[in-house]
């Protein structure tokens, strides 16, 4: 095969049995927030055949956060705000690493290797850049622009869903959910004080991750637009089954309802 063809195969990663890049739920939410999930799915692209992995390693946290999506639509649900959701699993691309990055498209993730990663040559991992990636954010973009463009020149707020796995590397890690922000801190700071009201709930500032190290999402969207901005994050055994989401779709819900009351937050302000 001359190179042509491998560069023309390599070129077109999605078929047309498989799910498109993201999902925009409740678009036509009236409230100026957009809410995005990154880590919502651990779908894979038909053609790398599960990334040389099984079942068992692709329902793990490794592949998605586990919860995230569901209290993602819940929260859509109760803000009246749309939702932005990656389409593909973070082992094809991570929505929410630099392109380029080494995490970006993991070889190794938690001590599992991921076959289908290994020796990627630049035509496949443009492939997933342009057709997993770009698109996403893409709709992120647009779907921040039209409420900028119809809500009255509020500028909207952007909030990340994330969940984390209970144990990393032998750590039991102690908090219910983490409030990840940098350095505007007109969500983070209410949010906290917020939460931590609530005397039974360990919650982590900028823990288990810190959002002034990961959080490429956050600073592309948030932060370069002067938008108010933050990511939530919640531990993964908390809202693992449909039960579970609801109520800490509520605990966060609640924060989030008693902080977005402040119409202040919705300008424009580089930090």
């Amino acid at each position: 095969m001359n190179d042509s063809a491998t560069h023309s195969l390599a070129a077109t990663l999605l078929g047309h049995a498989d799910p498109p890049p993201f999902t925009l739920f409740n678009p036509n939410g009236r409230t100026p927030v957009v809410l995005v999930c990154d880590h919502a799915s651990n779908t894979i692209p038909a053609q790398l055949q599960q990334l040389g992995l099984g079942p068992v390693e692709l329902a793990q946290h490794i592949a998605w956060d586990i919860g995230a999506a569901a209290v993602a639509r819940r929260l859509a649900v109760r803000l009246d705000a749309p939702a932005v959701l990656a389409g593909y699993s973070r082992l094809v691309i991570d929505g929410n690493r630099p392109p380029g990055d080494p995490t970006s498209i993991a070889e190794i993730s938690d001590g599992i290797v991921i076959p289908g990663n290994r020796d990627l040559d630049d035509a496949h991992a443009d492939a997933r850049l342009n057709e997993v990636f770009w698109p996403y954010h893409h709709a992120i973009t647009q779907t921040l622009a039209h409420h900028w463009r119809h809500d009255q020149g509020h500028a909207p707020a952007l909030i990340a869903i994330h969940s984390f796995t209970p144990v990393m590397n032998g750590f039991q890690r102690p908090w219910h959910l983490g409030v990840l922000w940098n350095r505007d801190p007109r969500l983070a700071a209410p949010l906290l004080a917020h939460l931590r009201a609530d005397l039974k709930l360990c919650v982590g500032d900028n823990e288990p991750y810190s959002g002034r190290e990961v959080g490429f999402t956050m600073d592309t969207h948030g932060a370069a637009a002067g938008l108010p901005h933050v990511e939530l994050e919640i531990r993964q055994d908390l809202i693992a089954d449909e039960a579970g989401g609801e109520r800490w779709a509520g605990v966060v819900g609640d924060a989030l309802e008693a902080v977005l009351r402040d119409e202040s937050l919705f300008q424009m302000r580089h930090y």
